[in-house]
Formats: C-alpha cells, sequence, structure tokens
C-alpha cells in the first residue's frame, strides 16, 4: 500500500469520513472540521504506523494529506 493511501485510511478511521470523499488536497481543518486534539492524535497514529516522529511545530504546516505524505516520503526510515 502506498503512503497516501495508508495516510488516507488512517485519516478516514480517525474521522469517520469515507476513504473515497479524502483526496490528496483535503485540508484537516477546512474540509474534514478537525480540532487541535484531532490533529494532536491523528499524527499520532501516523507516527506508529510509519515510525517516524512528527515533531509538534511542524504539525502546523501539514494542512492536507500531501502535507503529511510528503512529511512522510521525507523522512521515512
Amino acid at each position: 500500500m502506498e503512503i497516501q493511501e495508508k495516510v488516507i485510511k488512517i485519516v478516514s478511521d480517525a474521522t469517520k469520513v469515507d476513504a473515497g470523499n479524502i483526496k490528496a488536497d483535503t485540508n484537516f481543518i477546512d474540509d474534514l472540521n478537525l480540532d487541535s486534539l484531532d490533529m494532536v492524535e491523528m499524527m499520532m497514529k501516523m507516527e506508529e504506523e510509519f515510525g517516524v516522529e512528527i515533531p509538534e511545530d511542524k504539525t502546523e504546516d501539514l494542512k492536507t494529506i500531501n502535507d503529511v505524505t510528503n512529511f512522510l516520503k521525507d523522512n521515512a526510515n
């Protein structure tokens, strides 16, 4: 499974939004109405799944599925 597909699955599971409705440019706040606590929980799931630490100050820059996918690709072990 490709990184982006895994990210979408994690987001879908966390938000209860159908994965088919989540695209690369889906914005966590504008499109999925996530708050900061939701974001922290989701980033923790991403860290567990991919074995990559996502610094707290970096999460502010991760606004879309694409942002997370690119971060994970650049920082994968």
